[in-house]
């Protein structure tokens, strides 16, 4: 969805170690707040994009100071197409949290829509809820307009004598809570109140606030012990005694589960409880993310992006072809298949210090095994290599077409990860 007027114009860029984050209130007749609107700030010299509101929801578990920032209210995040299925909406419980839908583009329409159904059903089952611009009220939308849970009616795009009409066929046609936003005078928050509206936002009510927050990085090699612990489904006492160890390791840990997207309805203060509620393999996911997002001296950031996209490609390749557990496993081989790069190393000195599954470690010490060809296809995404890219999905059985989708939501969700 592309930024309102009502986003705030980017100021200086934050510090290295903060983010930056703004948020509109979304209030009701009685100007109590409902929800709140998300922006990312933390780059601020680059343009605003529906892709670069994808990369809110990991900053803000992990990193921003998530009750001055939401409230325990819910939290409206702008989405890619590509991004609905990124594994990092795994980590968040989806009750609070309603993800603003694009409207779809390019020249067959009609194609996309029906395309793009199976996600957004997806996406609704799990629990999320979804909302559209007023394109979704179009013909053509009619396959959408029965997931809508919010219906956001931009002032700015739809005259005033068609609101009644407008409004009314959004009531007669779908059960979604309809949003009047860049609401800017008096005159407009009556017209639309006496025609039922009962969520508004805009400057009339509020601008957006700039929320900061600090990102605190433990090393990598704590975050491999922990990874490591993970793997061998240690007993919770030992992966607690590391977490103890590590104040940063253990800050990001209770400030992620203490978010107000993971749903608890009680603070976590006991690691022991963190570990617990969070289950390993959750814990694992988030541990190989933070891992690739840490910095380490002398090693680009852009290494760390390429491990997550090489990952995440992998899960979704795999989820074509393989049982749940060898896809977790194919995410593996993605995240750490420049771990050598990234601990300075050489690959098998890097797996000694790291338990992994056989298929896992084969893979990437001798390319062999069920999940090789994955990689090799992987690589040759990222290398424009045809020849390579040809023979790993004739091998897989995978079309040029399902490759190229799952290379560009694994873009996607890469994007949204980074600070």
């Amino acid at each position: 969805m592309p930024m309102s007027s009502d986003a705030p114009a980017a100021a200086g860029a934050p510090a290295p170690n903060e983010t930056a984050i703004a948020r509109q209130p979304i209030v009701d007749k009685a100007g109590a707040v409902f929800g709140y609107e998300l922006f990312d700030r933390s780059l601020a010299t680059v343009p605003h994009s529906a892709a670069s509101d994808a990369q809110l929801l990991f900053n803000v578990l992990s990193h921003a100071d998530n009750g001055a920032l939401i409230d325990n209210r819910k939290m409206f995040i702008n989405c890619t197409p590509a991004s609905l299925a990124g594994g990092h909406l795994d980590l968040v419980q989806p009750e609070r949290i309603v993800l603003e839908v694009p409207p779809a583009e390019g020249g067959d329409l009609a194609q996309e829509i029906e395309d793009r159904l199976q996600i957004l059903n997806d996406v609704s089952k799990r629990g999320f809820q979804l909302a559209f611009t007023q394109t979704i009220l179009g013909p053509v939308y009619a396959p959408w307009l029965p997931l809508a849970g919010f219906i956001k009616i931009d002032m700015t795009q739809v005259a005033p004598q068609d609101l009644p009409g407008l409004i009314s066929h959004a009531r007669n046609s779908s059960r979604a809570q309809l949003i009047a936003e860049k609401v800017e005078t008096m005159e407009q928050h009556k017209m639309l109140s006496d025609l039922g509206v009962t969520l508004f936002q805009g400057f009339w009510y509020a601008k957006p606030v700039l929320v900061t927050g600090q990102t605190i990085r433990p090393s990598q090699a704590v975050i491999i012990q922990l990874i490591n612990l993970v793997r061998k489904q240690a007993a919770t006492a030992e992966i607690e005694d590391v977490l103890k160890r590590d104040a940063s390791l253990s800050f990001n840990l209770l400030r992620f589960i203490n978010s107000s997207g993971f749903g608890l309805s009680c603070e976590i203060s006991s690691f022991r409880h963190a570990v617990m509620m969070l289950g390993l393999k959750k814990l694992f996911r988030w541990a190989a993310l933070l891992l690739t997002t840490s910095r380490v001296g002398g090693v680009p950031a852009a290494v760390g992006m390429t491990a997550i996209v090489r990952g995440r490609l992998m899960e979704l390749l795999a989820a074509e072809l393989l049982p749940p557990e060898e896809c977790d496993n194919a995410f593996v081989v993605g995240v750490f298949s420049l771990l050598d790069t990234m601990l300075g190393m050489p690959m098998d000195k890097a797996l000694e210090a790291i338990s992994l599954p056989e298929s896992v470690v084969t893979a990437l010490l001798l390319r062999r095994g069920v999940l090789a060809p994955f990689l090799e296809l992987t690589i040759a995404c990222e290398t424009a290599d045809d020849e390579s890219f040809a023979r790993a999905a004739d091998e897989l059985s995978l079309s040029n077409r399902q490759v190229n989708w799952a290379h560009l939501q694994a873009l996607a969700w890469a994007e949204s990860l980074q600070d």
